[in-house]
């Protein structure tokens, strides 16, 4: 393997491990559960690279860090202010309460770093408001798989719930911090956050298995077809990719291994690949071609996971400000 076959992850172990322990572990300290697990993954899985490969990698990060200042911002309403001024108001109010009511939610954040297993143990047989309100806080991926732990029975509920709940109110973030006073014998502090809604819904949709997705979205559109419909027409696709800009498709492909893309593209539509190849450079898109020719027969289930990993990249791509989903005039980012 060689750094141009990396992605992100892929590099920022690197990093990590070329700086030493001490170093590493307090980079990690400032990054969220998610983050942790996938370098940490990342890290394990790393094969043998040459000094080359290594000496790459810690020069495309001098590059980039030269490009960054130093001033720091320790202000909770200067942030405020900037989300705002870049977001607009409604955008930015659900990032706002994730970064700096969060900070403050010990008991919600310890469910970040558990296994997607254990968070579904502790809330399996709470109320599917409490449980809507649980995944609305987690990020996307970690919803939908605490999600797949729960019955069949009760994760159509959970999701209309999502993609029905308008902000928290006092008398739920309550009940709440009880259930978590109980699990973790610790008291949170709480306060009000606008999270769940459609797009929540979606999202967490998103990194469902598509038998299950399916399931899901049709025995909501059997209680209330026109919220089922808005949570699709939220839900982003593989074969959505279309519809990005040749940027954003550019900014995409630097952010995915090669072996991954090649996996999704299996079983991606004509229209997909196209878009895919067009934005790559002659050379790199003819070795794709070939790649994709000689790939054997690849499960259905493995495309889908290769296609939601990369669906994750665009989504954290979007979160970032570096591309926008549904075109330029979009109000939505996912």
């Amino acid at each position: 393997m060689t750094t141009a076959e990396l992605d992100g992850t892929g590099k920022a172990a690197i990093f990590l491990m070329a700086i030493g322990e001490e170093a590493a572990a307090k980079v990690l300290q400032h990054m969220g559960p998610r983050e942790v697990q996938k370098i940490g993954t990342a890290m394990a899985a790393m094969p043998s690279l040459s000094r080359r490969d290594v000496s790459r990698v810690l020069m495309e990060f001098n590059d980039a860090a030269e490009d960054q200042t130093a001033i720091g911002v320790g202000s909770d309403e200067y942030v405020r202010k900037v989300l705002r001024n870049a977001l607009g108001e409604d955008k930015a109010n659900n990032l706002i309460d994730r970064i700096l009511t969060g900070r403050d939610s010990k008991g919600l954040e310890a469910l970040k770093w558990m296994d997607p297993r254990q968070v579904a143990e502790i809330i399996r047989l709470e109320h599917p408001q409490i449980i809507a309100i649980v995944l609305s806080y987690l990020d996307a991926d970690q919803a939908a798989e605490t999600l797949s732990y729960l019955p069949d029975r009760v994760q159509p509920d959970v999701v209309m719930r999502v993609a029905t709940l308008d902000g928290i109110q006092p008398h739920a973030l309550h009940e709440l911090d009880q259930i978590l006073e109980t699990q973790f014998s610790v008291n949170t502090n709480v306060k009000s956050s606008s999270m769940g809604g459609l797009r929540s819904a979606a999202n967490i949709l998103n990194f469902m298995d598509s038998s299950t997705e399916s399931v899901i979205l049709e025995t909501i559109s059997g209680n209330d077809e026109g919220l089922s419909q808005k949570i699709q027409d939220l839900m982003f696709t593989f074969d959505d990719l279309v519809d990005l800009d040749d940027p954003a498709i550019q900014r995409l492909l630097r952010e995915v291994s090669g072996e991954n893309l090649v996996v999704a593209l299996k079983g991606a539509e004509e229209k997909v690949r196209a878009k895919v190849f067009r934005n790559m450079s002659r050379r790199a898109s003819e070795m794709l071609r070939d790649d994709l020719d000689s790939k054997g027969p690849v499960k259905l289930s493995d495309v889908e996971t290769a296609q939601k990993e990369i669906l994750s990249v665009v989504r954290r791509l979007a979160e970032e400000g570096e591309i926008a989903i549904g075109g330029a005039s979009s109000e939505q980012y996912v």
